[in-house]
């Protein structure tokens, strides 16, 4: 039994690892699409640029794992009734519970790893995701300026650089600044050096020549400097730090009502998703029973086990549907989050009930008496 447990869990491992790998690459590349703009715009390197992308892929794997492991459960054990395999086991004396503990056991392995993945990993991700994004947007650096091109940092913000150095610093700098409504200025320097204030990025300039002019007057102004600095306004705040409830410890949704009598949509939100991060991973397990237990329990029809395959498929989207409709209905209402629970252990427990009792999905047909009128003759 130990062999047999051992090849059925085999196979699902592949076959969830190559739906996993084939799903995720494909949303890795859609999502990508979304940052080719910063390597024309900004000039990211691609480690910088594969990075980026690759802090997102936490909390795509989370949603896709539970739907490959139904896709690779249903797939082996299909296989395996097709083939005969399944018929061959049964009739040995292996009961269905037997048979469904390999996709059992798939399912708590991912349970365990969504669990780590949604507590430790997506925080940590999307820490590291929003840090890298707003030095690769706002950081005033290389990566930003590129040698002999026009870069708009505001709207009414220009900056050129007609060279880098080895030291980080830039020469040859034409900086056109046109954000007070009442003055227009021109600066222009030999040498620069980017700095980082606690108000945000600046840029030290050596050896220019600054000129205004009054939009209202039209009178000019003109000065040189040997040291003249230019704030570029790019102030980083404690907002974007926690701009998403994702990046929020355990602890700290789960407690989020404990301040105030009455909720606010924001404190609903981030217990919301507390309650998911314990809902969500038990996902992987009810797909994985949905998956099995059909093909375990209902009786072999030589034409194909279509209709139980359509049936465990549309079980999957209709829980799927439950789990997104409740949860943003319990942003609203706490009391929807009943449902939430309630679309996990419903199928759960239904699903083991069947496994451990498959006799009830067969009815009994009753014995005809061929001595009664309208029996059929033998």
């Amino acid at each position: 039994m130990k062999r047999l447990n051992t090849y059925i869990t085999k196979q699902i491992i592949i076959g969830f690892l190559l739906i996993s790998f084939s799903l995720m690459s494909i949303i890795w590349l859609s999502q990508s699409l979304r940052f080719l703009d910063m390597i024309a715009s900004k000039g990211i390197t691609v480690g910088i640029f594969v990075e980026l992308t690759s802090l997102l892929m936490p909390r795509i794997f989370t949603i896709l794992a539970p739907i490959s492991l139904f896709a690779a459960v249903l797939f082996v054990y299909n296989r395996m009734l097709s083939d005969q395999e399944l018929i061959v086991m049964r009739s040995s004396g292996i009961s269905p519970w037997q048979l469904s503990k390999p996709a059992i056991f798939c399912g708590f392995i991912l349970v365990f790893l969504n669990i780590y993945v949604m507590n430790i990993g997506i925080p940590k991700a999307e820490n590291a995701f929003n840090d890298l994004e707003w030095k690769v947007k706002n950081n005033v650096s290389h990566l930003m300026f590129r040698e002999g091109e026009f870069t708009t940092i505001q709207p009414d913000l220009t900056v050129f650089v007609t060279s880098h150095d080895k030291d980080g610093s830039v020469g040859g700098i034409l900086i056109n600044d046109e954000r007070n409504p009442k003055v227009k200025s021109t600066t222009t320097a030999e040498k620069g050096v980017i700095i980082q204030t606690a108000k945000g990025p600046r840029i030290v300039l050596v050896n220019g020549n600054r000129q205004e002019i009054n939009k209202k007057s039209g009178s000019f102004y003109s000065v040189n400097f040997e040291k003249y600095s230019v704030d570029f306004g790019l102030k980083e705040t404690k907002a974007r730090r926690k701009n998403s409830v994702r990046v929020q410890s355990f602890k700290e949704l789960m407690t989020s009502l404990e301040d105030s009598t009455i909720p606010t949509t924001e404190q609903r939100k981030m217990f919301v998703e507390g309650n998911k991060r314990i809902t969500t991973p038990l996902l992987a397990l009810v797909y994985a029973l949905i998956a099995c237990t059909g093909l375990l329990v209902c009786n072999f029809n030589r034409r194909g086990q279509g209709k139980v395959v359509c049936i465990s498929l549309a079980s999957v989207i209709l829980i799927q549907a439950i789990d997104l409709t409740a949860g943003n209905l319990a942003a609203k209402n706490l009391w929807w989050l009943l449902l939430l629970y309630a679309n996990i252990l419903i199928p759960l427990t239904a699903c083991l009930v069947l496994l451990i009792f498959p006799q009830l999905m067969h009815r009994r047909r009753p014995q005809q008496n061929p001595y009664i009128k309208g029996a059929s003759d033998v």
